[in-house]
């Protein structure tokens, strides 16, 4: 990063709020990268892919993806610009801890800079790397629309040496299978409540903090800060979170792996290399991308992506066990969401959820 860069950092400090957006939307901006117009003829092919990613769900799974019928090609400066505030559950959140914290004085401004800061660089590491809303676990809760992000979805089909055009439709599905159950209407209050839950439980952690503070006098420490994705781990501890952090890992988990098997169904017949895709998809995620790293460092919460790419066999056992019907309950309400346990003990749930309502 360069000196004007720097000094037009230092001057966006003193902004208002718990959280410095104007900080993060320049920070974004710089990692995005300039505008990279998607050619039409690729917009109307992955908008046409899209339209047959809603009439296979539609016709091989129970679900209706009808109100996603806006599916936008872009580039990854476009969706960094999009989506940045689409983030902020994740961050204002947190952002009292800091005005409340041990040093109120002096987070006065620094705070909102850090989360700022933070928020910026994972936004902007995220537009190099993730393929569209649900690829990270976290999903943009506030996003209306659906976009699928050209160059990366491109840059996954070539360096796995996958087909192309198969790999633009199978991202459809997955980001349409996933919007439309985001969608049921107690799906999204109930993630948001287990992310808060867990959120509301981080404490601030002061020596960190200090140590985070001494970097912002020095700009080579404060280059390194903003270069690194985990410059700012550290700062917010876990006492005592195991509960909420396994309700909320059992729920991405299910959700995942639930959409993974509905995507299989609705793929079957159209995609040719949807195994290989799959594997290309589970290496990818073995190594997280640094934005991912970001939102690890900063809240601890690590997602265990072993966790998502074993929860399709509970959905295929519960489905082969019992039937599809037995397996629909699971989004009639919360309280039929498997554990992190039950995820590998699928028995274990139906006799929960399923009795009395039938004999295993």
């Amino acid at each position: 990063m360069n000196e004007d860069l720097f000094s037009q950092l230092f001057d966006l400090f003193n902004q208002p709020g718990p959280v410095n957006w104007k900080l993060a939307a320049e920070l974004t901006g710089h990692l995005a990268g300039g505008r990279e117009p998607i050619e039409p003829w690729m917009a109307e092919e992955y908008q046409d892919l899209s339209r047959l990613a809603q009439l296979q769900i539609a016709e091989e799974t129970p679900l209706d993806p009808g109100a996603f019928s806006n599916v936008i090609p872009a580039d990854r400066r476009g969706w960094a610009d999009s989506h940045l505030m689409s983030f902020r559950y994740l961050i204002e959140r947190i952002a009292p801890k800091f005005a409340e914290g041990p040093m109120p004085g002096a987070l006065a401004m620094l705070g909102p800079a850090l989360l700022g800061l933070q928020m910026g660089i994972m936004i902007g590491f995220l537009s190099h790397r993730t393929l569209g809303h649900f690829d990270i676990g976290l999903p943009s809760v506030e996003a209306t629309d659906i976009s699928l992000i050209v160059p990366n979805v491109e840059a996954f089909a070539t360096e796995n040496g996958l087909d192309r055009r198969q790999v633009r439709l199978w991202v459809a599905l997955r980001e349409l299978v996933h919007a439309t159950l985001f969608s049921r209407p107690w799906v999204r209050p109930h993630f948001l409540e287990l992310v808060e839950r867990y959120l509301d439980g981080l404490e601030l952690d002061p020596e960190a903090l200090a140590g985070r503070l001494q970097g912002f006098q020095d700009p080579e420490q404060f280059e390194q800060l903003v270069g690194e994705s985990g410059g700012f781990s550290g700062l917010l501890t876990t006492p005592e979170q195991q509960p909420d952090l396994e309700a909320l890992q059992a729920f991405v988990a299910i959700i995942d792996g639930y959409a993974e098997y509905l995507v299989d169904r609705a793929a079957a017949r159209l995609l040719p290399d949807l195994a290989r895709m799959r594997e290309a998809l589970n290496r990818r995620r073995s190594e997280p991308a640094q934005g991912e790293q970001v939102l690890t460092a900063l809240l601890g919460l690590e997602l265990r992506p072993n966790e998502k790419i074993g929860t399709a066999s509970f959905c295929d056992e519960v489905a082969r066990r019992w039937g599809e019907d037995a397996l629909a309950t699971l989004w009639e309400q919360p309280a039929n969401l498997p554990s992190l346990a039950e995820l590998t003990d699928p028995v274990g749930w139906a006799a929960r959820v399923l009795l009395p309502a039938e004999e295993l």
